[in-house]
């Protein structure tokens, strides 16, 4: 099918890209520039110019395609609410679009909408105020429309080769800043993970498969990683002390990024490999930090 793909020159967004392109899609991918749209030609997709602000061009992006997929989010942390709500306003453009029609529409969500000791499962819905719960209010409100729509929620680290701006180099930044590693109290708290080679793959299976509108996939390769291993081996390969703050002393030390580090989001991704006999089976998170992101400290 020929797939209309937001987002198509990001970090996921290429790995998707490519796993549609391997498996005999045809793909059309938003691109704001030149040099995305380069990027798009070189990988055999085809390029359509426009950016998120830009609801024209999404609109007719969506209607000559057989399905899209919303990767795209402007990560301008100093306007998030702002974005967020653009982020909304873009999957209600693309929904009307495809009213009236029975093709797939997969928006992206993250998992770390939820933060609570126990397990959260696909048919958890989030009553975070957070803002990104904007995403998801958008995707039940287009799919009681009538629109086809599934929600994929991305764990809080999505790693592999080329990620420079995502959560783990964030946390390897601060540490060589500050001059240790920092866990929030105990640091018994945890974060999921996914390759985003297996990510790529289950939005594709996810776009293969028939859905119910409003399902909820978790791009959850391993359920949760305790944070303190995360901090205790990046500690280790930059030679810095492993440290414990409280709240108060966190918020210096990490700033707009504590929110992250004191996540606790144990997910649950058994229905989704169910489902979609999906079988993650790339490295895991703490394999990735030691060949890619710390390999230069080897």
């Amino acid at each position: 099918m020929k797939v209309f793909v937001t987002g198509a020159t990001g970090f996921v967004g290429t790995a998707v890209v490519q796993e549609l392109l391997a498996n005999g899609h045809q793909v059309l991918g938003l691109a704001r520039s030149e040099e995305s749209a380069n990027k798009l030609i070189s990988a055999g997709a085809k390029a359509h110019r426009g950016d998120l602000n830009d609801f024209e061009s999404l609109k007719s992006g969506a209607e000559g395609s057989d399905a899209v997929i919303h990767l795209g989010f402007v990560h301008d942390f100093t306007r998030f609410e702002e974005m967020c709500k653009l982020d909304g306003k873009v999957i209600e453009t693309i929904g009307e679009a495809l009213a009236g029609t029975d093709k797939p529409f997969l928006i992206t969500s993250g998992t770390a909408l939820f933060s609570k000791d126990g397990l959260t499962v696909e048919t958890d819905c989030s009553v975070n105020p957070h803002p990104r719960i904007a995403t998801e209010n958008a995707a039940d409100a287009v799919a009681a429309k009538g629109v086809k729509v599934a929600v994929i929620r991305l764990s809080p680290s999505v790693h592999g080769k080329g990620d420079i701006i995502g959560f783990i180099p964030t946390l390897i930044r601060i540490a060589r800043e500050k001059g240790k590693s920092a866990v929030i109290n105990d640091g018994n708290n945890f974060w999921p993970a996914v390759h985003k080679l297996d990510a790529a793959k289950l939005y594709r299976l996810a776009l293969e498969n028939p859905f119910e509108s409003g399902k909820r996939y978790h791009a959850v390769a391993e359920q949760g990683i305790p944070f303190k291993d995360i901090a205790t081996f990046i500690a280790q390969r930059l030679q810095v002390p492993v440290v414990s703050l409280s709240n108060d002393e966190a918020r210096e030390h990490f700033g707009w990024f504590a929110h992250f580090a004191k996540l606790n989001n144990l997910t649950s991704n058994e229905e989704t490999k169910t489902v979609l006999s999906w079988e993650p089976q790339h490295p895991t998170l703490l394999e990735d930090l030691e060949n890619i992101y710390l390999a230069e400290q080897q």
